[in-house]
């Protein structure tokens, strides 16, 4: 059975939307999405193919608009950053979103209900006075939002425990070998902590990480047992 382009229908599942709609979302010259955080999608796969078609290179205009808990945890905030610095535009709002509002190319539009019994629904619409009012809606909040990059200006990112312990070494002046035994990691594992950490400060180097971790208040008192590192930024109180 194949999706009739020409009226609106419910679908039930994101395996029936991928199957019966997936086509929809290859947008040619805008795509624009609004949702409360990047856990919409459910079924394995959908969000890292969506994500990584959008990373493959040069594609239509993209406006990405979320809440405040798209940046709860670290992977999330970086997936993110790199879309926004593979071309998205993204915004984070302050007011509540529906659970996900897609439009393709101002002609198509996907808006995802609830969860029930485990199960959503989704609504293509094709309807051009239906998708024109959800597009006025959606820019009208997007005009109201703030940019990634100035929302994250003067807030700290969400980091981890041991993200926050990799700081204290890297400010208490502990070489990479031996901050990474005392966390327990692969020298490997621990730089690519570190790069990661780096990307969500905005830091081209570990120094300058430090003094940003500090003007945020991430930094805590550094192990008792660190080694004197005249060059680093004096830890915050607490």
């Amino acid at each position: 059975m194949t999706l009739d382009l020409d009226r609106n229908v419910i679908l039930r599942g994101e395996r029936e939307l991928a199957e019966r709609a997936g086509r929809l979302f290859d947008a040619r010259e805008e795509f624009a999405c609004a949702a409360t955080d990047l856990r919409t999608w459910e079924l394995p796969g959908v969000r890292e193919r969506l994500i990584a078609e959008r990373l493959r290179g040069p594609g239509p205009a993209a406006f990405k608009l979320y809440t405040p808990a798209a940046l709860a945890d670290e992977e999330s905030e970086r997936h993110l950053l790199e879309l926004s610095r593979h071309g998205a535009r993204v915004r984070i709002c302050g007011t509540a979103l529906p659970h996900e509002t897609i439009i393709v190319d101002r002609r198509v539009a996907i808006l995802a209900g609830p969860q029930v019994a485990g199960v959503r629904e989704f609504t293509v619409v094709r309807s051009k006075g239906v998708v024109d009012s959800v597009r006025s809606l959606y820019w009208a909040t997007w005009e109201a939002a703030t940019d990634l990059a100035e929302y994250r200006r003067h807030r700290p990112p969400a980091l981890s425990g041991e993200s926050r312990e990799i700081l204290r070494l890297l400010g208490g002046g502990f070489k990479d070998e031996a901050a990474a035994r005392r966390l327990g990691l692969s020298l490997r594992t621990y730089r690519r902590r570190v790069a990661e950490i780096l990307t969500l400060l905005d830091a081209a180097s570990r120094f300058q990480a430090g003094l940003r971790a500090h003007e945020l208040g991430l930094l805590g008192r550094p192990p008792p047992d660190a080694p004197v590192h005249p060059g680093a930024p004096p830890p915050a109180d607490g």
